[in-house]
């Protein structure tokens, strides 16, 4: 657990994620994922006890608060870890079926905003999330954590190839648009978001933003108003605007 880019490979080949503090482990529990063990200090036994007490074949380890961070090397002050199975990926017809509103996340590899976007997701009526191939992992303990077990909530799959899966998204009735400082994109507020349509929102890397190709392949580009001299937000932030412009249009309905 000490080494990031070790953990990356052998989490996904293992079939396995690691699970941190109490609300996100319940929410992963509730979800359907099944623990492999459970890792704390003494004094979370009896906070967790419900938890792990569903299952008493799932072990718990139990060390001091030294031996917690020199296994795992990072302070674990949320209370206690769970390894769990990783959870079957359902198909992109399956997480697209029933589906209004979809982001896309192409690329993003940080995974702080991939978490927090989810949080934005599950907090402002996105019905399913696509990631692209290169995106990081949404099961990454810190994606986890940052997004606060939503991730658990909202249906999301990894697309197997990008942009062709814009043609996937076409194919089901969606409106592709890019979030992207292009010329003759249209301001968001002006957007056609309302009730009508299917919506997919594509939302790019941190550093260079969407590829060339991918915003050849869209039906249309929109941009947040900035002002102050600001001509763009950090990705996390933008995904909440948009997606709380599209609940606002619904709602209007």
């Amino acid at each position: 657990m000490t080494d990031v880019n070790l953990r990356r490979a052998l989490e996904t080949e293992c079939g396995l994620f690691m699970a941190e503090s109490f609300n996100v482990i319940d929410r992963a529990l509730r979800s359907g994922c099944r623990p492999r063990s459970f890792m704390m200090s003494e004094k979370w036994l009896e906070k967790f006890a419900p938890l792990f007490e569903k299952d008493p074949s799932v072990p718990v380890f139990v060390a001091s608060e030294d031996v917690l961070e020199q296994t795992t090397g990072f302070h674990v002050h949320r209370g206690a870890l769970a390894a769990m199975h990783r959870p079957e990926l359902p198909t992109v017809a399956e997480v697209l079926a029933g589906a209004r509103t979809v982001a896309v996340f192409e690329d993003i590899v940080d995974h702080t905003n991939l978490g927090a976007m989810f949080r934005s997701a599950a907090a402002l009526g996105v019905d399913a999330v696509l990631v692209t191939p290169s995106s990081a992992d949404p099961l990454y303990r810190r994606s986890i954590r940052v997004s606060m077990g939503t991730v658990f909530q909202v249906p999301w799959t990894r697309l197997e190839a990008w942009p062709h899966g814009l043609d996937v998204l076409r194919e089901h009735g969606f409106t592709s648009y890019a979030l992207a400082l292009e010329e003759g994109s249209v301001p968001l507020q002006d957007a056609e978001l309302g009730p009508g349509g299917k919506v997919a929102f594509i939302l790019g890397t941190e550093g260079h933003g969407l590829k060339r190709s991918t915003l050849s392949r869209v039906d249309g580009t929109i941009i947040i108003p900035m002002s102050g001299g600001v001509d763009s937000l950090n990705v996390a932030a933008a995904s909440a605007v948009v997606f709380w412009q599209r609940q606002a249009e619904l709602a209007l309905a």
